[in-house]
């Protein structure tokens, strides 16, 4: 399933970060407010602009951005 353009990037907007379309709620913003524990209810209350696709859209988007052929760098070891 691909995000169907609701998640865009622009320069211009929140540094090029991936952004809710016609928005300016970064994916990154979406996923820190999950991770605290907040549910789709309350970040739809607190961000009446936005829907609950572009919610999902942006959880999907971090998924396929994880899937993609990146390397990681690992964390050092003390030796």
């Amino acid at each position: 399933m691909q995000n169907s353009g609701l998640i865009v990037s622009n320069p211009k907007v929140m540094m090029g970060k991936p952004v809710i379309r016609g928005t300016r709620i970064t994916v990154e913003l979406i996923l820190e407010k999950l991770a605290a524990g907040q549910t789709e209810e309350q970040i739809l209350r607190a961000h009446p602009h936005i829907t609950r696709e572009g919610i999902r859209a942006a959880l999907e988007f971090a998924a396929e951005a994880l899937q993609a052929s990146v390397v990681y760098p690992l964390e050092r070891v003390a030796s």
